[in-house]
């Protein structure tokens, strides 16, 4: 017999044996990453996790998870320890993805790019996920990632990433009611999504969102002389000027019109809204044609009853632009039609100033942002150029890309 035989020299224990000793040391070892810095140094610490990341490759599952459970209080997890981890089956992942507080956000980035979708939905669902981490999750593109993430309430977005949301919900409109209630969404979002939105969120926004400008107003009233003495030559006060203004209507555009008055043009569109009387409205209401295309084309119709309300046109007004766009005055049984009911109702529900707020937004963001280069963004989706547009730029980017053919 040898007496200096080996345990690479001994009979292979029994299947069991073994079991119990790999068991036994991989508890060992995760023990001894687990120990104070003040009785195992940094080399020590990665030796013992550089040892632990082979023995795992090759353990089963349940062994891989229990480490995994073991370490997930660890203030300091050796980096290539939790790379494997995270991205391991989902039950090893999920003991450090739920119950692992420390791990950082390169940790948590690598995992969503390298595994798979429920390890997604874990970091989703993770307490104080952060600014760069949503993002990264939102660019994936999944819509029930991005659900769990806008109802964890503890979640933090960057502007950019609840802007990228915004986007996905023209074609996921389920997302839109969650958004609704986060408190990062601004107006700039709300009425840009206001256009695919269906009547529910559509009052939703009106309520919260359409906001008053008295404060704006009350700031800048001594302004408003200013520039008329100067005529009106600086293009950038003039634009905020005219957002921030009582008067809706463009009194200059009367004597242009073959119409006395807006409430005459409305008056003949009733009979047929055509092109030209569309634009005539436009003008007469201190609006660009495309916006006056965009509130007349729109299929819900609520923007009529914004553009009625701001204007100072009374209820009836509505109705005649109803009738002008051959819409159903009444549905089969001779009842009132629901659409219109909706629409007379919003009209009665918004103050004329927040109306003009919302009409204005419009304004500002469909037509005097329509640069030729957002142009050639909207119509190439030029998704790595939204950042060189200001906020009315990249609102009008996000609802008229489809009337480009986008």
């Amino acid at each position: 017999m040898n007496d200096h035989a080996t345990p690479f020299d001994s009979p292979q224990p029994e299947p069991v044996v073994a079991h119990r000793s790999r068991a036994a040391l991989l508890k060992r070892l995760a023990d001894v990453l687990c120990l104070p810095a003040s009785r195992i140094n940094a080399f020590e610490r990665s030796v013992t996790a550089d040892l632990l990341v082979e023995m795992l490759r090759d353990a089963v599952v349940g062994e891989r998870e229990k480490v995994a459970r073991r370490l997930a209080n660890l203030t300091e997890m050796p980096g290539v320890l939790v790379r494997l981890l995270l991205r391991d089956e989902l039950p090893v992942a999920r003991a450090l993805l739920e119950n692992s507080p420390n791990l950082s956000d390169a940790d948590l980035i690598n995992c969503l790019y390298n595994a798979g979708h429920d390890h997604r939905r874990l970091i989703a669902q993770r307490r104080g996920v952060s600014e760069v981490v949503a993002d990264a999750l939102v660019d994936m593109d999944e819509t029930a990632v991005t659900e769990i993430l806008l109802k964890n309430e503890l979640v933090r977005f960057s502007h950019q990433g609840l802007e990228n949301i915004v986007a996905a919900t023209r074609d996921n409109p389920n997302l839109i009611a969650l958004l609704l209630k986060r408190p990062e969404l601004r107006p700039s979002h709300a009425y840009v999504m206001f256009w695919w939105s269906d009547a529910d969120a559509r009052r939703t926004i009106l309520q919260r969102f359409a906001v008053s400008r008295e404060i704006l107003q009350d700031a800048v009233g001594d302004v408003f002389p200013l520039a008329s003495a100067e005529g009106w030559q600086d293009p950038l006060s003039r634009k905020a000027l005219q957002f921030i203004e009582r008067r809706q209507r463009n009194r200059a555009a009367i004597a242009k019109s073959p119409y006395d008055s807006l409430e005459a043009a409305v008056s003949a569109a009733q009979n047929g809204m055509t092109r030209e009387i569309a634009e005539e409205i436009s003008y007469l209401s201190g609006l660009k044609p495309m916006t006056g295309a965009k509130i007349f084309t729109d299929p819900g119709g609520e923007p009529l009853a914004i553009l009625c309300k701001a204007t100072g046109l009374p209820r009836g007004a509505v109705r005649a632009l109803w009738r002008g766009l051959r819409r159903p005055e009444t549905d089969s049984a001779g009842a009132p039609a629901p659409g219109l009911e909706r629409v007379l109702a919003a009209f009665d529900t918004v103050a004329v100033d927040r109306a003009q707020t919302v009409l204005r937004y419009w304004n500002w963001s469909l037509s005097s942002a329509m640069t030729p280069a957002l142009l050639k963004a909207i119509r190439e989706g030029d998704e790595g150029a939204v950042d060189e547009y200001s906020v009315p730029q990249r609102a009008a980017m996000l609802a008229l890309s489809r009337d480009f053919g986008r």
